[in-house]
């Protein structure tokens, strides 16, 4: 059949799954690892400036989440990859490959922050306020006892984000990357155009699917842990019993 054909054609997955696995899954991960690493040091920021009690810390953090959050990925990456450049700032050099990871890394930094902000605000105020109570400033009480907190409950939400920048990191192929630096969705298109077959782009979607699957069984395992929380053992439910008093002899 035609559709099989077109779709699945073995020989043309099988030609292109070497480069796929050696160049492209290499760059997806590198591309989606160093934008979660951006993330997640521009997002905590962001998310403390957003929580701060000082307007110079709250509105611009407030602005930067609504703009990279409201603005497309496609034309975010566009704008920075290739908007910097093509005005005269070139402060990551030359190539395209650092401002992939950079423009990924400040849009998810937005999302993480949000998900950072919810994560804190979901700590008890008296946490924040015995320490305060113990003489800690604001600011160590929110590093040491507050932040740490809202990062556990947020794990689940972190992963997520992560699969989400794998899957965005295939819009990169608009900054024009050499050969050794494609990812996994420019190997599919350049041998789908090469060949006529779509077959190579479903191979690349495996690989994707082969990343984000078990990551997302993962988010779902974290989600079920945290909010089942410790098991108690049946020593620890069961009331000590109490001594029974020895009856005299009358």
């Amino acid at each position: 059949m035609q559709i099989l054909h077109t779709f699945l054609d073995w020989h043309q997955m099988r030609a292109v799954l070497p480069e796929l696995i050696a160049t492209g899954l290499l760059n997806t991960l590198i591309l989606a690892a160093g934008a979660t690493v951006i993330g997640l040091v521009v997002g905590i920021v962001l998310a403390l400036g957003a929580l701060s009690r000082h307007r110079v810390l709250r509105y611009p953090s407030m602005v930067y989440l609504d703009l990279f959050r409201g603005l497309p990925v496609v034309l975010t990456i566009f704008l920075l990859g290739q908007g910097l450049p093509f005005a005269g700032f070139h402060p990551l050099g030359y190539g395209s490959y650092p401002y992939g990871i950079a423009a990924l890394g400040l849009i998810s930094a937005a999302y993480i922050a949000e998900i950072f902000r919810s994560g804190i605000q979901a700590v008890p105020p008296g946490q924040l306020e015995a320490a305060r109570a113990l003489g800690m400033p604001h600011l160590r009480a929110m590093r040491i006892v507050v932040v740490p907190q809202g990062i556990r409950n947020v794990l689940p939400a972190l992963t997520n984000q992560f699969i989400g920048t794998i899957k965005d990191s295939s819009l990169v192929y608009l900054l024009g990357f050499t050969i050794s630096q494609r990812e996994l969705y420019r190997i599919g298109q350049d041998a789908a155009q090469q060949t006529g077959n779509l077959s190579p782009l479903v191979a690349a979607g495996v690989m994707y699917l082969v990343l984000t699957v078990p990551l997302t069984h993962l988010v779902n395992h974290l989600d079920r842990r945290l909010k089942s929380g410790p098991k108690l053992t049946a020593a620890a439910v069961e009331p000590e019993a109490a001594p029974v008093p020895a009856v005299s002899a009358s």
